[in-house]
């Protein structure tokens, strides 16, 4: 795999630019902002790539840090989800900034990306939220590993029952009394947070 292209910036593109290494120039796709940063013409440049390969095409998508490019393929790995969505995705949000919107499970902010509608962005956090390693992302309140993991348990039958994510944390965040750890008891308590006015 080509992890990173050091040479002359031969041409800037709408979508990225054309890297000059030894008289090879590599045409890399990039995110806005990515693209903005880069220096002018001639001048020598440094971008971290990821190597897309299809059955039809080897497409090189380059980023100004390993974060950008650590978050595009871990977006990648999103079931509905290509490189095109991913790019995308970068050009709205930086790394930190996305973090924090999968961490919110901002449905609304998710939608702002090009191609992300309602159901991809539910998606997206679903899939992302653990991966991406935020503290409290995952909206389990409390510290201790058994309850975490009880807790955890309790959230994703909320989910799998049709609530959504929102009122899933919601319920959660009123079960810090329950002293109980059993998933049973705690996601009686649960929906009976959820039934209340």
């Amino acid at each position: 795999m080509i992890a990173r292209i050091e040479g002359r910036l031969a041409q800037t593109l709408p979508d990225g630019a054309v890297i000059d290494v030894a008289g090879i120039g590599y045409r890399i796709f990039m995110p806005a902002p990515a693209v903005a940063s880069l220096p002018a013409t001639g001048d020598t440049v440094r971008v971290h790539t990821h190597l897309y390969v299809r059955e039809d095409a080897m497409v090189l998508y380059g980023f100004e840090s390993t974060d950008q490019r650590d978050l595009f393929e871990l977006v990648l790995g999103v079931s509905g989800i290509g490189p095109k969505g991913a790019l995308a995705m970068l050009s709205v949000y930086p790394p930190d900034a996305f973090r924090k919107v999968v961490a919110a499970e901002d449905l609304d902010a998710l939608t702002l990306i090009p191609g992300v509608g309602k159901k991809t962005a539910a998606r997206m956090i679903l899939e992302l939220r653990e991966k991406l390693a935020i503290p409290g992302a995952d909206g389990i309140p409390g510290a201790d590993p058994g309850r975490r993991a009880a807790l955890r348990e309790v959230k994703a039958a909320l989910l799998n029952l049709g609530y959504s994510p929102p009122e899933a944390r919601r319920a959660l965040e009123g079960l810090v009394d329950v002293t109980s750890d059993a998933p049973e008891a705690l996601l009686k308590e649960a929906l009976k947070e959820l039934a209340a006015p």
